[in-house]
């Protein structure tokens, strides 16, 4: 008996419901594949329409795959490593490839380097880089290149160091003009820190940088997304530590400060790196030149 036809979905779809899945919200989500939010919640209504039926439940925790969700996510979840495979063995064919494959973290992704990247794609037309935050064991669909971050350097990998050693407490001004004089970390510990529990940026760093480490805060406010730490920070509700680089534009116009210059040297910062065993296309030998000249763009301050 032939099975009964069932509708397909887009691997689109497919990957906006693994994100779903993986951060428990159409926001989150959105930031993690580099779509819009309302993107992402319209690939999800067409895909429950399309199945007819809910594959989340909405709950005031987050978004919880369904019976059914469980279902399409296991497969789903096969179909892209499968697909991913299909896209590199068939890259191989050519002897030196135009596609460049890259894992991106999102917020250094949208914090730093989608808005330099139109300076790469005018400058290397024939590029055609695919971006994902996907990560994988399986050697045969691992990206070109990924970026990373932790403490360098990495066992077996060649590694660009990008920015991130140079930490700054930063505000609003509005915050900065209610919390009064900051000159000193005595004077910063009147105020609210914004942390990011899995980001190892956070107040008892700074402290014991700097030879004080019983210093407390007023208080700890923890976000589970690094962009909500920053859009806290912006919007006036506290203080946080952040490399510049990821808030350079509003270091510049002045939407966020940095009290007395406070701050501290971090062990863990951000890199791009590439399989030391592997031989780079001139596809990434050109993205590595390019980075290596971002890297050497001044900084804010």
């Amino acid at each position: 008996m032939a099975k009964p036809s069932v509708p397909f979905p887009s691997m689109t779809a497919l990957r906006v419901m693994l994100a779903i899945a993986e951060r428990g919200s159409t926001t989150a989500a959105a930031e993690s594949i580099n779509l819009s939010q309302s993107a992402v919640s319209k690939q999800l209504l067409t895909l429950e329409d399309l199945l007819g039926a809910q594959i989340f439940s909405r709950k005031p925790s987050g978004m919880v795959p369904t019976e059914l969700g469980m279902i399409y996510l296991e497969q789903a979840q096969v179909a892209i490593k499968a697909m991913e495979e299909a896209a590199y063995r068939a890259s191989l064919l050519q002897p030196d490839s135009h596609t460049l494959r890259l894992r991106v973290l999102p917020i250094l992704g949208d914090r730093w380097l989608l808005p330099r990247f139109s300076d790469f794609s005018q400058k290397h037309p024939e590029i055609d880089v695919q971006y994902t935050t996907f990560s994988t064991e399986n050697p045969a669909v691992q990206p070109d290149g990924a970026f990373r971050f932790g403490r360098g350097p990495f066992a077996d990998e060649d590694a660009i160091y990008l920015f991130g050693k140079n930490v700054r407490l930063v505000c609003s001004p509005s915050y900065l003009a209610r919390l009064g004089e900051c000159e000193t970390l005595e004077a910063a510990a009147r105020g609210l820190i914004i942390e990011h529990p899995g980001t190892p940026l956070h107040w008892t760093d700074l402290v014991a940088d700097h030879g004080q480490p019983d210093l407390k805060p007023s208080g700890i406010m923890r976000f589970d997304y690094y962009t909500l730490v920053l859009r806290a920070a912006i919007s006036g509700q506290g203080m946080a530590l952040v490399p510049p680089e990821l808030v350079d534009e509003e270091l510049r116009a002045g939407t966020l400060v940095n009290p007395a210059g406070l701050g501290y040297h971090s062990k863990v910062a951000y890199w791009f790196t590439t399989p030391a065993d592997r031989k780079p296309s001139a596809a990434l030998k050109a993205f590595r030149r390019w980075l290596m000249e971002c890297v050497e763009e001044p900084a804010f301050g």
